[in-house]
């Protein structure tokens, strides 16, 4: 019987993992061994090159910048983005007498959701334009219009103006995350805390946070993913490369755009998406081990 039980499942299972094979790992191998030839993505012929893709990404100067930049959004992404939903999960379940309408500022925060990438990116460069822009208009009409910038067009404003529309489209998304892993520890726990003369600071740190920590966890690795990638929100708001400004703050995903599209270089921009899945397969299994915890049942 043990063995019967096989002969019904791997039928059912070959579908899935023939389709998983031709348009999963089969790319993946032909990605791995383009990094290793001089495609120009063009030619039928595809000439062997060995590891020299790689040794010249370690020595190009554009490449290790845009890794920086990764850097960047790797620090700053998780820590504005789980911070402020944390922040209004935790008002909107254990707050809620003291906020009026809570209801509504829940779906009010979640529509950039509903939105694609791309309209955001889009949206955002209208916000930043610095003739006709919301933002600009709005410093001058309250007195502030020293403090009006090119955003877009800045080296030290361009990161920030970038992070801070991924920081505003994904609040919404891990609020809601966070709101349900709250709303499924029990009440009693507060109440105890409560008789015991816990703040709602020392209620939070000591009970929320420890009980939703898988869920803040898979968060941390998910934005870190995202970190790595970038390539839709920074082409749409800011094209390939367009000016110094842009260039300052291209991540590896438009980098690999470039040498692939614009240099014709599929064999480098190749090697590109290899480092970029090896790198993002090493921060996976780092930040679950980092983030490891005691798992605590309720």
């Amino acid at each position: 019987m043990y063995y019967r039980k096989y002969r019904l499942i791997i039928p059912f299972l070959l579908p899935a993992l023939l389709l998983y094979t031709v348009f999963v790992l089969y790319p993946y191998v032909q990605a791995f061994y383009l990094a290793l030839t001089s495609w120009s993505g063009t030619s039928a012929e595809k000439p062997f090159v060995g590891l020299s893709n790689f040794v010249s990404l370690l020595t190009d100067g554009r490449f290790l910048h845009a890794l920086g930049n990764n850097a960047k959004f790797l620090v700053v992404l998780p820590l504005g983005t789980l911070s402020v939903a944390l922040l209004f999960a935790a008002l909107f379940t254990q707050g809620q007498r003291g906020i009026p309408g809570a209801g509504f500022y829940r779906v009010v925060f979640f529509f950039p959701q509903v939105m694609s990438v791309v309209i955001v990116g889009i949206l955002f460069q209208y916000v930043y334009n610095p003739r006709y822009g919301i933002l600009n208009e709005a410093l001058k009409s309250v007195g502030l219009k020293s403090l009006t910038r090119t955003w877009l067009g800045n080296n030290a404003t361009i990161f920030w103006a970038i992070a801070f529309v991924f920081i505003w489209s994904a609040i919404g998304f891990y609020m809601v995350i966070f709101m349900a892993s709250m709303q499924s520890i029990p009440t009693s726990f507060y109440e105890a805390a409560t008789l015991d003369g816990a703040s709602r600071w020392r209620s939070f740190r000591d009970i929320t946070l420890p009980l939703m920590w898988e869920t803040i966890r898979t968060a941390i690795i998910y934005i870190a993913i995202t970190a790595l990638d970038m390539f839709v929100l920074v082409q749409v708001m800011t094209g390939s490369g367009a000016n110094s400004a842009a260039r300052s703050v291209e991540p590896i995903a438009v980098y690999m755009y470039i040498e692939a599209f614009t240099k014709n270089r599929w064999g480098s921009a190749a090697a590109i998406g290899v480092i970029l899945l090896l790198l993002t397969l090493l921060l996976s299994v780092v930040l679950m081990r980092v983030t490891k915890r005691e798992t605590y049942e309720f």
